[in-house]
């Protein structure tokens, strides 16, 4: 069984990069070649657009930045709607809005295929380790088909619903998480103030019964970063995690949900974008906020 990779951003060179331990064949297409080379390096194919990437593989994986990137690997020239896709499995595995995965699936079963939407919780690390959070949303028999290929990425696999409820359950996963970033700055902004040491006040957080599960390993680093050092490269940017939250706060309107919490942070992601912070570690928005209210 051959698998495509449609995407190979550090999230889309995870995946593949696990699928190729596991003994699977992948194919890889990416608008640029380049991006592909590491993968290519290590066995995968490279397709010349999402449609041969299909022609090709008996199922794909399209892992994308926004919803933009999903119309362009969908709709656009050489995209995966422009192939007879047969009894392809196509599985999207983007954080976009319930609609446009609602809109591609339509497009899949009508060029032949069979959908699957299964955005996941986790980064880099664990997609290198097969320890994503799998959110499926699809017919149950396609979802059934997905399922060995996804246990192979996922340490659980949830179907959530039809179409279009994996992508809803996605965005309402990151909103407890990109906002407590934004909740750890204005906390440590606070304990700062009373000049308590920053390093102090960050341990006395990670040791409280608030604090997510993550949050230990990370509130460490970003005292360093409000301390002067420099920022590592970013496995989830400031810039995604303020996608995602616009996302979020578009769905919640667009169904009369109050989301006050959600478009305050929202405000905040987007403000540290436009100071330049947008390419850094987005939990790094906590190191932001301090240096804000210094």
């Amino acid at each position: 069984m051959r698998i495509g990779i449609c995407g190979t951003g550090k999230m889309g060179s995870a995946i593949a990069e696990r699928l190729m331990e596991e003994g699977r064949q992948v194919s890889v297409w990416n608008r640029t070649h380049e991006r592909a080379q590491p993968l290519l390096d290590q066995g995968a194919e490279f397709a010349e657009s999402p449609a041969a990437l299909a022609a090709g593989c008996d199922a794909v994986i399209s892992m994308v930045i926004d919803d933009e990137a999903v119309a362009a690997v969908y709709e656009g020239d050489g995209g995966l709607l422009s192939a007879d896709l047969g009894d392809t499995l196509i599985v999207e595995m983007s954080t976009i809005r319930p609609q446009t995965s609602e809109r591609v699936a339509d497009g899949v079963r009508e060029a032949g295929g069979r959908f699957v939407e299964c955005p996941v919780g986790g980064s880099v690390q664990p997609a290198r380790k097969g320890q994503l959070l799998g959110l499926a949303g699809g017919a149950a028999t396609d979802v059934e088909a997905a399922r060995p290929l996804l246990e192979q990425l996922c340490r659980r696999l949830e179907h959530v619903g039809p179409v279009g409820a994996g992508a809803a359950m996605k965005l309402a996963v990151n909103l407890p998480l990109v906002v407590y970033w934004e909740a750890v700055g204005e906390a440590l902004a606070i304990a700062g103030s009373a000049g308590i040491d920053l390093s102090l006040a960050a341990d006395i957080l990670g040791d409280t019964s608030g604090t997510i599960k993550v949050a230990p390993g990370r509130l460490p680093r970003i005292v360093d970063v409000v301390n002067g050092d420099r920022p590592d490269a970013a496995a989830f940017s400031m810039s995604g995690m303020a996608k995602d939250l616009r996302l979020i706060c578009d769905v919640a309107a667009e169904h009369n949900i109050a989301a006050p919490v959600a478009d305050a942070a929202c405000a905040s992601y987007d403000a540290a974008v436009v100071d330049g912070w947008g390419e850094r570690e987005g939990v790094l928005l906590s190191a932001w906020r301090v240096l804000q209210s210094a």
